[in-house]
């Protein structure tokens, strides 16, 4: 290092923006680069969110319908052929709880899981989740497991 090779650290030296407004001579006075008249030229100027220049807004044009029921219940649905691949690994024996799902990344922890009936379940497992639909009630039992409702 030497001193003609010294300069500042990067991000120490901020350009300075233009400063309008200080008179004709600098070239930026006058209008101050706001230009002639309109709204945008007035001081304290925002323009509203979705504002389209006085046409019809993109969101009033749409027409609106149907509604949204504030107390809907998702939730997360699980076939029973991955019931039966998380056997068939080995990392279930013979007991499915909502830990278990979560631990192997099929639910998230504040999810509430259904189990639907797409797929074939060999083995006889005990599954305790919140919901099932009847054909995976009815697989399950059928294969000599239980089906517990939380």
């Amino acid at each position: 290092m030497d001193l003609n090779n010294l300069k500042p650290a990067d991000g120490a030296v901020h350009k300075e923006g233009k400063r309008v407004g200080r008179g004709e001579g600098s070239g930026k006075g006058g209008t101050s680069t706001r230009g002639h008249k309109g709204a945008k030229s007035r001081s304290g100027y925002s323009k509203k969110i979705g504002f389209e220049g006085g046409q019809m807004p993109l969101q009033r044009r749409v027409p609106k319908f149907g509604f949204t029921n504030m107390n809907r219940k998702e939730y997360t649905g699980i076939n029973l052929g991955k019931l039966q691949e998380l056997v068939d690994k080995g990392t279930v024996k013979n007991e499915i709880t909502l830990e278990t799902l979560i631990e192997n990344g099929l639910a998230h922890k504040n999810d509430l899981v259904k189990i639907l009936g797409d797929g074939e379940l060999k083995a006889s497992l005990k599954v305790s989740v919140h919901k099932f639909t009847a054909s995976a009630k009815a697989a399950i039992e059928s294969a000599g497991g239980e089906a517990i409702s939380l």
